[in-house]
């Protein structure tokens, strides 16, 4: 049994917490992560209005009644709404997780999170930052390697290095994650210091994933290479699969054109009727190098006690 520090924090059988995906981390993919053992994320950026949040808290209500999370997405461009409606709707239905996210610390968040007895998590990229929440109170930090799928932060450093570093640099609970697909991958991480894995590329391969059968076949089919990066002109880089709508990104970035144009192509409607459309090359696919691991389409439950079993097996095996 994998029992560490944030299985008895958050109340799970796994130490595996689903990364949230925007358009992808709905209530019913979350909630099934749930179910399967491990910690889902709502994607709190899915839902424009405080009356969708809550619908979709009343659909988790109804799906699970084991723990999951929510993430507060401080991009600013991604922040429809006042954070704190999100936050009102937690706060009404007892949720105890908040994970954030972006560009910044949510310095005019904490008071609430604290005021409500939650336990926050912060994501983000390197120890200065880790050291600066934990300052704040956060009770978990969260950090992912250069290999992830999605934003990459701006230091470059692969998973090997991050996760210990930033181990070393706090004194809270580490999750740490990038290009982790299997139970190597799982073992390697806790390894390393981490209480946890966090996984995004993996699970968008699974049957309960809400994307159309053409992206997991595409994504079935892709390696380890079929990566790129993108946005990088706009300090925004993000690793992603290599497609029709990454390449036309990576074309105008070199040509230095203007936003509106570049915005055409990487706009969230376009990756939204990808992902549910199946068209492929549509729009700009999140993805991390570990869908090189990814060989099957199996059901959350069995990804995860597979990961769990593999872990287990690997560790006994590198101490013998």
């Amino acid at each position: 049994m994998l029992k560490t520090k944030i299985t008895d924090l958050f109340g799970i059988k796994y130490p595996i917490v689903g990364g949230a995906m925007m358009w992808i981390s709905t209530a019913e993919f979350v909630a099934a992560m749930s179910e399967a053992g491990g910690l889902g994320v709502m994607a709190s950026a899915n839902y424009k209005s405080k009356e969708s949040f809550a619908e979709a808290i009343e659909k988790m209500k109804s799906l699970t009644n084991k723990p999951y999370s929510v993430n507060i997405n401080l991009f600013p461009a991604m922040t429809q709404i006042d954070n704190n409606d999100y936050i009102d709707v937690m706060a009404d239905n007892g949720l105890k997780i908040v994970e954030t996210s972006g560009h910044h610390a949510p310095d005019e968040l904490v008071a609430r999170f604290k005021d409500l007895g939650m336990t926050w998590v912060h994501k983000c990229v390197g120890v200065r930052y880790a050291k600066k929440v934990e300052a704040m109170g956060a009770d978990v930090v969260t950090v992912v390697g250069y290999e992830n799928g999605g934003a990459t932060g701006r230091l470059d450093i692969g998973t090997m290095v991050l996760v210990p570093v930033v181990v070393d640099a706090v004194n809270v609970p580490v999750i740490g994650g990038g290009g982790i697909s299997d139970g190597r991958g799982v073992a390697a991480v806790l390894s390393l210091g981490a209480e946890a894995v966090i996984m995004g590329t993996r699970l968008l391969v699974t049957k309960e994933s809400p994307i159309h059968d053409n992206i997991k076949t595409a994504l079935l089919n892709a390696t380890e290479l079929d990566t790129m990066l993108v946005m990088r002109s706009l300090n925004a880089t993000h690793r992603v699969l290599n497609n029709d709508a990454a390449n036309k990104c990576v074309e105008l970035e070199n040509k230095k054109a203007d936003f509106m144009e570049l915005y055409d192509v990487i706009k969230g409607e376009n990756a939204k009727e990808m992902y549910y459309e199946g068209i492929v090359g549509k729009g700009i696919l999140s993805c991390g190098q570990g869908i090189g691991l990814a060989h099957d389409i199996p059901t959350l439950k069995e990804l995860f006690a597979r990961l769990a079993a593999e872990a287990e097996t690997t560790l006994k095996r590198t101490l013998n």
